[in-house]
């Protein structure tokens, strides 16, 4: 297989070192990474790969230094607009994991166990979705195909790292002393429950919510999908759990969701209530997997389920799907 550089920007953040650990476990066929952030990290040293990298700073020359095939930006979405487009015009295509072109009607929106064959139609970027997106794609894959879907209620539980080291940092502290001052939530997050992720919108969501409505409808390739949500912050370091009710077009039995779950790449069923197996986010943390438990007929409705889903926000929610994109463009190049 062809060798490929690679480069990651955005890389001493939260998100892009949790590139570095995805990327490091895994036997990708690159010639050289590149490790790319803001002017106030330039010049470290980080050891990656079992050798020291230097991070570059992010500039439009030094992007046209390096020869770079694939670009993998955790970077914020004015980074990502300002300087994706630098890449793809020296011939990088890039992996986005912010919010700038996730609606671009050009730019694949992809979760690589579900919509692979998005990334055939870029045109130098694909779009990583939401982390809370991400995770509840597969189940929701795995029924759409088997039932077809008319409607889908999220409600997340969605850990503080989903807010980068700010959120994370505001748990910390909080636990420490409960009457620490909050620097990134509206409240303490220690003991409490926050029914706001990123701003309001006019009609009352959020812009988070916002994100999932859309995402969904995108990703699945139907926007005559009824899609809702609420999405919480919750005391949690790692891992965001989300309970999904979801109307079918078709009847279903309990055992043919368990069947159709099953054979979900990426998604482990994680579900004997009998003796309290469920997904958690002490389960998931720091795996890859997607987890579904709590699987129920949902008896209100002529052909329905509830189901429990908890993944590693970070890891598949971020950094992970990036990396598996990165490695389905590099087959495809490679042919």
């Amino acid at each position: 297989m062809k060798k490929f550089n690679v480069a990651v920007v955005g890389a001493t953040g939260m998100v892009g070192n949790k590139f570095l650990k995805v990327l490091s476990e895994r036997n990708l066929p690159v010639e050289n990474y590149y490790l790319f952030a803001s002017a106030k990290s330039a010049g470290k040293v980080i050891d990656f790969m079992g050798k020291p990298h230097t991070v570059i700073e992010l500039t439009d020359e030094n992007i046209k230094k390096y020869k770079v095939d694939i670009a993998l930006f955790s970077a914020g979405g004015s980074t990502s607009a300002r300087f994706a487009p630098v890449f793809v015009e020296c011939g990088a295509t890039v992996v986005d994991n912010s919010s700038q072109w996730r609606m671009c009607d050009d730019v694949p929106l992809v979760v690589p166990e579900v919509n692979a064959d998005d990334i055939d139609w870029n045109h130098g970027i694909i779009a990583n979705p939401n982390c809370s997106t991400i995770q509840a794609m597969l189940p929701i894959k795995a029924l759409y195909d088997k039932y077809g879907i008319k409607r889908i209620v999220y409600s997340t539980y969605q850990a503080v790292s989903g807010a980068g080291v700010a959120g994370y940092n505001d748990l910390k502290e909080g636990v420490a002393n409960p009457d620490a001052t909050p620097k990134k939530f509206p409240y303490r997050i220690f003991n409490n429950v926050i029914p706001q992720i990123d701003v309001f919108l006019p009609n009352g969501y959020t812009k988070e919510e916002e994100k999932m409505i859309k995402e969904t409808k995108k990703i699945l390739g139907d926007d005559k999908i009824k899609v809702t949500a609420t999405t919480v912050r919750v005391p949690v370091f790692d891992s965001h759990s989300e309970s999904i009710n979801i109307e079918f077009e078709k009847p279903c039995t309990l055992e043919g969701i368990y069947e159709a779950l099953r054979n979900q790449e990426g998604l482990i069923v994680y579900d004997d209530v009998k003796n309290a197996v469920y997904p958690m986010p002490s389960v998931t943390t720091d795996h890859d997997e997607v987890y579904v438990g709590r699987v129920r007929i949902d008896d209100t409705l002529e052909s329905g389920c509830n189901i429990w889903v908890c993944a590693d926000n970070i890891r598949k929610g971020a950094a992970t799907n990036a990396v598996q994109i990165a490695a389905k463009l590099m087959e495809k190049m490679s042919k």
